[in-house]
């Protein structure tokens, strides 16, 4: 059993930044892959970023390609979301998840475990 939970969500101007945190509980946080995920108002949930368990792959949705960085501690049982250049179409529910298999993937079916969600609002 693994518990998420998502901080540092918030309110910046566009083109600012936000690092999002989400603790995971459980001595088997380093055997899952971790993803990120996000949804509007009136949106389905779509694809942020995963890593892998190690953190040596990390795959992106093209919408944040370059804009957001994911990343791992093992030792502290966190994955982080370094979000830059942010716009106002970023503005959603951010959830962290954890998934139980070898290669990152995009798949939210794939994931096992979630977190309860950050608000990131993007301000014009």
């Amino acid at each position: 059993q693994v518990q998420l939970v998502e901080s540092g969500g918030g309110l910046v101007q566009a083109g600012g930044s936000l690092r999002l945190s989400c603790a995971a509980s459980g001595r088997t946080f380093s055997s899952y892959a971790m993803g990120w995920f996000r949804q509007a108002p009136g949106k389905e949930r779509e694809f942020v970023a995963a890593i892998s368990w190690s953190g040596g792959n990390t795959y992106y949705a093209d919408s944040v390609k370059g804009r957001f960085t994911i990343s791992r501690d093992n030792a502290k049982n966190t994955v982080y979301l370094q979000m830059n250049s942010l716009k106002p179409e970023d503005t959603a529910v951010y959830y962290c998840a954890a998934a139980l298999v070898v290669v990152v993937t995009s798949n939210p079916y794939e994931y096992d475990y979630w977190g309860q969600g950050t608000q990131v609002t993007v301000s014009s």
